[in-house]
């Protein structure tokens, strides 16, 4: 008999393992970094990094829930444990290393300069004058521009915002000469009918990688296996079309 409820016990605890309860994950998001991660008019994330995220998931067996941070706040957010990862467009550094863990790089990120469409400014022009220049708060660009004119004496003045759609539309409004952006989304921006126009880089280009907490290798593990899969699978090649096209 005893033998016999042992058998059923194990029996049912196979019967009940498809149902167990998958782990969740939460990424934090900058809510308005299109076309890596945004909230969609119906008020879900969606975004290039959004999906790519959801698909590793499915894959590598766990559920992962994604909540927007203040950017800022964003690497603080994740060493507190309030977040589990960072999977939206954030840069590698060396700065950055030294508070979390980054997966295998996934992207390459270019660092431009952008005016209005009727303006004749250049890149030199920009940093040599006494412009306004604008970039998004807590970011790589951020700290690179203000070492930057500190280092030179330059006197560009910085106006801080919270994402790059902000930065566009005070550009086309006139209430900053520039702006330093990301590639994916100044492009993203023109591809939506934005008047503005790329005229050159100021920096090396960047490459992204998920951030996670030093003490958690599993998750990280995870990861970067859930990317090595998502990367030899035709719809990482449907990513880039549906995201990152300027087509």
């Amino acid at each position: 008999m005893k033998r016999f409820s042992a058998l059923a016990v194990t029996l049912l605890l196979v019967a009940l393992a498809p149902f167990a309860q998958a782990k969740t994950y939460v990424n934090g998001i900058d809510a308005n970094y299109p076309p890596f991660s945004y909230i969609d008019e119906q008020g879900n994330p969606a975004g290039f990094d959004i999906e790519s995220m959801n698909w590793i998931a499915k894959k590598m067996g766990f559920e992962v829930q994604h909540t927007p941070i203040n950017w800022d706040g964003i690497i603080p957010a994740l060493q507190a444990k309030k977040i589990d990862m960072i999977c939206s467009g954030m840069s590698i550094s060396e700065e950055r290393k030294q508070a979390v863990n980054f997966s295998d790089p996934y992207y390459s990120i270019k660092k431009y300069i952008a005016v209005r469409q009727d303006s004749n400014l250049t890149v030199d022009e920009v940093f040599k004058g006494e412009y306004t220049l604008g970039v998004q708060r807590g970011t790589n660009e951020h700290d690179l521009l203000q070492s930057r004119i500190d280092d030179e004496n330059l006197k560009i003045s910085l106006r801080l915002y919270d994402s790059p759609p902000m930065s566009v539309e005070d550009l086309l409004n006139g209430r900053i000469d520039a702006i330093a952006i990301d590639s994916a989304p100044a492009e993203d921006a023109i591809k939506n009918g934005k008047a503005i126009k790329i005229v050159g880089t100021y920096a090396p280009s960047d490459d992204f990688g998920v951030a996670v907490n030093k003490d958690n290798p599993e998750l990280l593990k995870l990861i970067n296996e859930g990317y090595k899969q998502l990367k030899n699978d035709p719809f990482w090649q449907e990513l880039h079309t549906k995201y990152l096209s300027n087509k």
